[in-house]
């Protein structure tokens, strides 16, 4: 069956990435809920999806008491979804302020979810760069990891997949507006999940269940269980 992956919780009736929306993500029957983790200066782990904030600060400029009480830390975040799997995004991208080339936000990261001691398929971890996620399979190589993608150009899937496959990592997280069922089916050849972002569109969602998707992220997690 398709899990239903809230995406930054319940976002379209609570504000994301807040703990009311992971709550209310909890409550609808979600299977699972996605977020995304970024760092402050201080070293706390907190749940944000821009590098800034809605006042411009950098998060990662900003020490944690700094931070607006909406914005949760990484730990607060998992407990308000509990008992749901959770997919942490991990956001690290060389374009934005807070990029870390060292990827120890990936030690980080791992080190609380070691430290919950809820067990690896808890986790689902993912980024859009590929070395954060390879380096999170490094420190623990039990954890789930997955590569974020927008698309695959069609002389690469091979490799690409073929490689994931071989180097341990569980899923490819592709947009769900560029993929196809021949990418699911390549996927799941060689082992890999598929979960795809950020669909609300119950038609597509209906037509990507058909395809045997793994895991649909949406900011509609009621319609996606609907569509099941």
């Amino acid at each position: 069956m398709t899990s239903i992956i809230a995406h930054r919780g319940a976002s379209k009736v609570e504000l994301e990435n807040t703990l009311a929306a992971f709550r209310r993500a909890v409550t609808m029957g979600a299977h699972a809920v996605e977020l995304d983790v970024r760092r402050t200066r201080d070293g706390v782990l907190v749940v944000h999806h821009n590098p800034t904030l809605a006042d411009g600060r950098v998060i990662a400029q900003c020490d944690h008491r700094d931070l607006p009480d909406h914005v949760p830390t990484l730990d607060e975040a998992l407990d308000a979804c509990h008992p749901l799997w959770v997919n942490v995004e991990i956001k690290n991208d060389s374009s934005e302020p807070d990029f870390d080339p060292t990827d120890t936000i990936a030690d980080d990261t791992i080190a609380v979810l070691a430290r919950r001691a809820e067990g690896d398929r808890a986790w689902l971890i993912s980024s859009f760069r590929r070395e954060t996620i390879d380096r999170c399979r490094a420190l623990r190589p039990t954890i789930r990891t997955a590569w974020l993608t927008v698309t695959i150009e069609p002389d690469a899937i091979t490799s690409v997949v073929n490689d994931l496959a071989a180097t341990g990592h569980t899923a490819l997280h592709p947009w769900h507006g560029t993929l196809t069922r021949d990418l699911i089916q390549r996927c799941h050849a060689v082992g890999l999940d598929v979960n795809t972002w950020t669909c609300d569109d119950p038609e597509r969602m209906t037509e990507l269940m058909v395809w045997e998707i793994d895991g649909i992220c949406t900011n509609l997690p009621d319609v996606g269980l609907t569509r099941l």
